[in-house]
């Protein structure tokens, strides 16, 4: 049981470095951020079906992601 545990907690730290390094790279190529935030939410998914929890300010950042997505969208419609 205690292995257990010890994995996932390593399983949560792996999983958290991997979504700094794609915060990370969102930052440095934004206009690569689309590519990028599918990465971030396939991280995501993986906590999820681990039964882990997803950090909030992680989980407000990808929502905030999906907000720009959702407004550029609209930036090329005529008006």
């Amino acid at each position: 049981m205690v292995q257990d545990e010890r994995e996932t907690q390593m399983a949560f730290e792996d999983l958290k470095a991997a979504i700094g390094a794609i915060l990370d790279e969102i930052a440095k190529r934004p206009e690569d951020r689309h590519i990028l935030q599918e990465q971030l939410r396939e991280k995501i998914s993986e906590l999820e079906a681990m039964g882990l929890p997803v950090p909030e300010d992680i989980q407000r950042f990808e929502e905030e992601l999906s907000e720009d997505n959702a407004d550029d969208l609209f930036d090329n419609m005529p008006v």
